[in-house]
């Protein structure tokens, strides 16, 4: 009579190996190293110049960005905005669900008290009173299945801590760029308004002039379109300004203090970062929070096809239960009774459904293993486009600054040999546009160059 439990107990063992077996072995994939190795597609970053004081990830944002706007409202948005809450709410999310999977290893113990009354065949009642601890269907974890799907949601959870850092740069990166769109607009409307009031001069002369009889009505008629072009020209910025303003307070997520100084529009001196060196393309992989991010993806997606693996050996649970029972209430406490019920179940036609359940799996974890391939090769076109930018825009820069300079002393000299009458009006005002033009353009880079050098900070995993 034992030998026959036995028997059949090994011929079930077999049966699982068996099923099991057809699911193939696992096929080796690269690590996460050897991923980003194969992915990488250079040593080194272009133009990556000479080696620096500080690396990007080693400065926090409030020694990054020294404006005293910025001061302020950095920490706004870090406080109030929502997809720094999405992604702070789904760290919470991906914890419970870990904290879920982990349970999952340990019996549920449930405590229960029940009671019944019916009628009997001799016409009386027959009560009956229950009460004790109960366990349902606890599963032995002998193959791994719950700890695979543990540690997926492990592997989620750092995934999503990941991705609230790279939400949290991302915004500090963002509102550093904001800000210096707003600088870039107080200092056009300062140099509109500046060209407005010179061209309204200008055509104050040229009237008098041609009132007076010196002066044509073609440069009349040239100098009230220069004018009007202004004004056009200082609607553009005023309006480009609130839709700025209105970008920030998205990403602030609140509306900026009312005691927030002014812009100044001086985006010559808004470089809030020195040369921050480059490092070797591994070493800013490493530190880039996206990049974590994709691994940790790349992890999970491993644990779950161990997890659809194991669905095809048994299913081993226990069920039990420790309490008392009496048909009398107040003797339910003097008669104990227990009971223990494992069992195994194996799957044997499952009409391919584990075998689907295995090769999703293995096509997601193959999906994962790309999209971390390419969130490292995103990271380095990201780094070296912004490195690109830092080599080229400071020399554009300086050779913007020397153009405006030149058209400065030409308007000056048109100005004067009009006053002499050696040239006429539409020299002054040909020259006051091209100064016009050149003044923009240098805005135009000088905000290209800032916003450059907070792209570096971000990309090279700074904040």
């Amino acid at each position: 009579m034992s030998r026959a439990p036995a028997t059949t107990t090994l011929a079930a063992l077999a049966a699982a190996l068996a099923l099991a077996g057809c699911a193939g072995p696992e096929p080796r994939r690269p690590t996460a190293a050897e991923a980003a190795g194969a992915a990488l597609p250079a040593a080194a970053f272009p133009d990556a110049g000479g080696p620096g004081a500080t690396e990007a990830a080693a400065l926090p944002w409030a020694q990054a960005f020294q404006g005293a706007r910025l001061q302020r409202l950095i920490p706004l948005a870090l406080a109030n905005n929502r997809d720094l809450r999405v992604a702070a709410a789904n760290i919470e999310s991906a914890r419970a669900t870990a904290a879920a999977r982990d349970a999952d290893l340990w019996p549920t113990v449930n405590a229960g008290l029940s009671g019944s009354r019916m009628p009997n065949a001799s016409g009386g009642i027959t009560s009956s009173y229950q009460a004790g601890l109960q366990v349902t269907a606890y599963e032995l974890d002998l193959f791994g299945r719950l700890r695979h799907l543990g540690s997926a949601a492990a592997a989620q959870l750092l995934a999503a801590e990941a991705n609230r850092q790279a939400v949290r740069n991302a915004l500090v990166a963002a509102v550093a760029t904001a800000e210096v769109a707003l600088q870039a607009d107080e200092a056009l409307l300062r140099i509109t308004r500046d060209t407005l009031a010179s061209r309204e001069q200008s055509l104050g002369l040229i009237r008098q002039r041609f009132e007076g009889g010196v002066a044509s009505e073609l440069d009349l008629r040239a100098g009230e379109s220069a004018l009007q072009a202004a004004r056009v020209a200082l609607a553009q910025v005023q309006r480009q300004r609130a839709l700025d303003q209105n970008a920030l307070v998205l990403l602030l997520g609140t509306a900026p203090p009312a005691d927030l100084p002014a812009p100044t529009g001086l985006l010559a001196d808004f470089e809030p970062l020195a040369e921050l060196p480059a490092g070797l393309p591994a070493e800013v992989l490493a530190r880039r929070p996206d990049i974590r991010q994709a691994e940790a993806q790349l992890a999970a997606a491993d644990a779950n096809i161990g997890a659809a693996r194991a669905a095809f050996f048994p299913r081993i649970t226990l069920t039990g239960n420790y309490g008392t029972t009496s048909s009398q209430l107040d003797q339910l406490f003097k008669n104990s009774v227990w009971s223990f019920a494992p069992s195994l179940i194996q799957p044997l036609f499952d009409a391919g459904r584990n075998r689907a359940n295995l090769d999703a799996a293995r096509a997601q974890r193959d999906a994962a293993t790309a999209q971390y391939e390419r969130a490292i090769q995103s990271a380095f076109r990201d780094v070296a486009d912004a490195l690109a930018g830092r080599a080229t825009l400071a020399e554009q820069r300086s050779a913007q600054a020397a153009l405006v300079d030149a058209e400065s002393r030409r308007l000056s000299l048109a100005q004067e040999r009009y006053r002499a009458g050696i040239a006429s009006s539409l020299d002054v005002l040909d020259a006051q546009r091209s100064l016009f033009t050149a003044q923009q353009a240098l805005v135009q880079v000088q905000s290209l160059r800032a916003q450059n050098l907070v792209a570096v900070y971000r990309v090279l995993g700074g904040g």
